[in-house]
């Protein structure tokens, strides 16, 4: 009987592993013959959705600008925003100052651009003007006479109301005078003895003198008692008197300073009409008017108290203005770094006096970025406003009312606490968060208000497609790199290698990177070793050297991993054929590239009744989409072999030397493949590594990291000796996404290394095993397939599986029979000698 015809597949020639860029379809020698690209690269849909932000000033129209980093998303706002800018609403300063009323809520005065600094001048030269002329109105010839008037009539009252009490007490023997108590002098009733006044207090001295009698002294204290009622009267009259002399004193002294302080605040009302403003200005007024002793130096500027502070009683008429925007000439565009609560919002500063007080008014209110920002735009990194306890919910208050209202951090520790509440202000300020996907999708299920304040949404693309075009305007990116940082020119050769190195990171033949920052560090860096090189011009073999230089930088994981398979620590072959063991192929992500290595997979079966069990999920060391693959398979199992019989088998599936996280469905095929191995009995080709998900009904598909899977497994290869019959199945879907090292190619052109494109289960096993998958017939699969060979052990398991199951039903049975028997012996045993049972 003839030997089968070896099976045939079909191979990926050498031109389908990897794209390559012709650097004749460049029509310049080098990029000093092109300028520089005007916008921004394949971002088509971000910058419509961030200008339609951007000029759309509607409440909740913040932008989220969303994507990976280095895609340029800072860069294309900043350039946005520098070209709007001249196109803004209208600016004015702030101020606070204080509330004359209640000093703790201190009073918000918004000024048109420009005017806050202006008034503030404006208002110092009033006071200064004031503390100068004021004394001088008080010291003028009319002041003094007036106030000699009113003198001389609170005197000559005060007389009347004197000298008419001490006639009447003289009629009764008495006079009005004055003693000193302690340090004071107070107003006394005083006996007259023989015409002399004589205090109450001497009378004892009298009587011992004999010149007095002990009677009359008694007559003496008590008209002195009876007459003190009378005083209380008079000297409460006096009182009267003296506060209505003080009250036409202080009113003299209010209308001659009023003339000068309406004359001075009436021009400063003209110019600054504003309601707040013109509040403002009238409470001034009225408290230097309440207050013109400190103008006349009663209450000295710099005056000492006794807790040793500086008093500044000028100070309350200040004004502390928290925005400036006098010299702001665009729209303003803040990027707050470093988004902390009191750089974002402002915070009231404490003053402390040296002694362990602390004390804060309206002139220690600062101000943060969104104030600064008002009108403008304010660009802020997702990331940082979760830094820092607050600031994130503090900003959602902000855009949910459009207030500000700035206080100190309630989350610092703070020796005291402040009372003051300043006005809120308004906000007007667009907000730009950039960040990823997953923080936008986290916030938007979390945040039940997050897409009412950020409504529009920028996706940054990282890939683009390639075109012709796009070749050139990628050229022209590179061109204003290298005119913005003065790097040396490329040639063509240079930006068709360095355009192979954007198809690689992109992982596709046929796109781009977008992400603009890591081919940019490539290009610095082949412009360094052209340098150093002392080339003028930087070629592809500069380019081809610094994205080496660049991966051997961040190679050490790789190195280390690699080291274990030399040593022999991870077990794995690269030739000869084993039964239920396969190799399947893992990616290692890395800071700066990822990469590929074999691992080593293996299938056992037993009776069972069709579980499949999964030893990581089993030890917790599986994710959610390596679960699922696992069970993808054991639906495969049912729908290719569990039609006419059920699956009487167990298999434990395993990932051998693995100690971490497993995750993903690519490694899908892999496991069918060892199970198909397992159930046949027909050994599957080590030389040959395996990666592709599937679905139950057999078909491969597409994985991730196809190019570092097949570069992977060849290095291992390559390390252990290449023989020729080495190789990887993929997907055929991904043949698209190959951008191959030139070495794989290399192998492959010289038939050492091979890579199999299959589309379905059966190709797989065909390749691995050399033996023909199978198709159903009426009969079942065709004899001596994989196929076949699976079934008649499935059918094998399934009969001593039967097996057993009738065996233990039939001892069952026969134990039940025993036990039964022996009961009933035992019974009738009993009845016959019942003293023995008794006993």
């Amino acid at each position: 009987m003839a030997a089968p015809k070896p099976l045939k597949h079909k191979e990926l020639k050498p031109e389908e592993l990897r794209w390559k860029c012709d650097p004749n379809i460049f029509k310049f020698k080098s990029t000093e013959d092109i300028d520089p690209i005007e916008g921004i690269l394949g971002q088509e849909r971000a910058l419509k959705a961030i200008r339609m932000g951007v000029d759309l000033r509607s409440p909740g129209y913040n932008i989220y600008i969303a994507g990976l980093s280095g895609s340029g998303k800072a860069t294309t706002v900043k350039q946005m925003l520098e070209k709007i800018s001249s196109d803004c609403p209208r600016l004015y300063d702030y101020a606070y100052v204080n509330n004359f009323r209640d000093p703790d809520q201190p009073l918000l005065i918004k000024f048109h651009k420009g005017q806050a600094r202006e008034f503030k001048q404006d208002l110092n030269a009033a006071i200064e003007v004031l503390k100068q002329r004021i004394p001088i109105a008080l010291e003028s010839e009319l002041y003094l006479s007036r106030k000699k008037n009113i003198v001389d009539e609170y005197n000559q009252k005060e007389q009347e109301l004197m000298n008419s009490f001490d006639a009447e007490l003289r009629k009764k023997g008495f006079s009005l005078g004055q003693i000193r108590v302690g340090e004071q002098i107070r107003p006394d009733i005083i006996p007259l003895i023989d015409g002399q006044p004589v205090p109450v207090f001497q009378l004892e001295e009298l009587i011992k003198q004999n010149k007095l009698t002990k009677e009359d002294a008694q007559q003496i204290v008590l008209d002195y008692n009876g007459q003190q009622p009378k005083l209380q009267i008079i000297f409460k009259k006096g009182l009267k008197i003296s506060q209505e002399f003080q009250e036409k004193l202080q009113q003299l002294e209010k209308e001659s300073a009023q003339v000068i302080v309406l004359g001075i605040f009436e021009g400063l009302k003209e110019k600054y009409n504003s309601n707040s403003a013109l509040e403002h200005l009238n409470l001034v007024e009225e408290n230097i008017l309440d207050n013109i002793q400190i103008f006349k130096g009663i209450k000295p500027e710099g005056e000492m108290t006794q807790e040793g502070m500086l008093i500044d009683y000028f100070r309350e008429y200040d004004l502390n203005i928290i925005l400036d925007n006098s010299e702001t000439n665009e729209c303003p565009v803040i990027v707050e770094t470093n988004p902390t609560y009191i750089n974002l919002f402002g915070t009231i500063e404490k003053v402390n006096d040296g002694k362990g007080n602390w004390y804060s008014d309206f002139t220690n209110i600062k101000s943060g970025s969104m104030l600064r920002a008002n009108g403008g735009y304010l660009v802020l990194n997702v990331m940082h406003l979760f830094e820092e306890p607050g600031v994130w919910k503090s900003l959602k208050r902000i855009l949910t009312y459009n207030k500000l209202e700035i206080q100190e951090s309630p989350y610092h520790f703070s020796m005291s606490s402040t009372s003051l509440k300043p006005q809120p202000i308004d906000i007007d300020t667009k907000v730009i968060l950039i960040g990823s996907q997953m923080i936008y999708a986290y916030l938007s299920e979390r945040e039940y208000d997050f897409k009412k304040m950020f409504k529009v949404k920028a996706d940054f693309d990282y890939e683009i497609i390639r075109t012709d075009n796009v070749v050139i305007e990628y050229a022209q990116v590179i061109k204003k790199l290298i005119k913005q940082e003065q790097l040396k020119e490329f040639d063509k050769s240079a930006i068709a290698h360095l355009l192979e190195i954007s198809a690689i990171m992109a992982g596709r033949q046929n796109k781009l990177t977008l992400r603009f920052s890591r081919i940019a560090d490539i290009a610095r860096e082949a412009s360094f070793w052209a340098t150093d090189d002392g080339f003028n011009v930087v070629s592809a073999a500069h380019i081809e050297k610094a994205y080496q230089f660049a991966r051997e930088r961040h190679g050490m994981l790789e190195d280390k991993v690699t080291e274990m398979f030399e040593n022999k620590t991870f077990l794995i072959d690269t030739d000869d054929e084993r039964v239920g063991q396969i190799n399947g192929l893992a990616v290692y992500n890395a800071d700066f590239y990822s990469f590929g290595r074999p691992t080593r997979i293996t299938a056992t079966v037993s009776l069972g009744s069709g579980t499949i069990i999964n030893v990581e999920r089993e030890a917790g060391m599986s994710g959610r989409h390596y679960n699922k693959g696992v069970l993808i398979i054991s639906g495969y199992f049912k729908e290719t072999f569990g039609q006419d019989q059920p699956l009487s088998f167990n298999a434990n599936l395993v990932f051998e030397q693995s100690y971490g996280m497993v995750d993903g469905d690519s490694a899908s095929c892999t496991e069918i493949f060892a199970l198909l191995s397992t159930l046949s009995g027909l050994p599957i080709k080590q030389s040959i590594a395996v990666t592709g998900s599937l679905n139950q009904k057999g078909d491969v598909q597409p994985i991730g990291g196809v190019n570092e899977k097949i570069e992977g497994f060849f290095d291992i290869c390559k390390l252990n000796g290449l023989t020729g019959l080495q190789g990887v199945i993929i997907p055929i879907q991904n043949v698209k996404d190959l951008m191959l090292r030139e070495d794989v190619i290399e192998a492959v052109k010289k038939h050492k290394f091979h890579i199999y494109p299959i589309t379905r289960v059966e190709e797989g096993i065909e390749i691995l095993t050399g033996s023909k998958a199978g198709n159903k017939t009426e009969k079942g699969y065709e004899a001596g397939t994989v196929f076949d060979k699976v079934e008649k052990k499935i059918q094998e398991l399934y009969s001593k599986s039967r097996a057993i199951k009738v065996k233990n039903i039939v001892e069952e049975k026969n134990n039940k029979v025993a036990k039964t028997a022996k009961k009933s012996a035992t019974k009738k045993s009993g009845n016959k000698n019942p003293r023995k049972r008794i006993k």
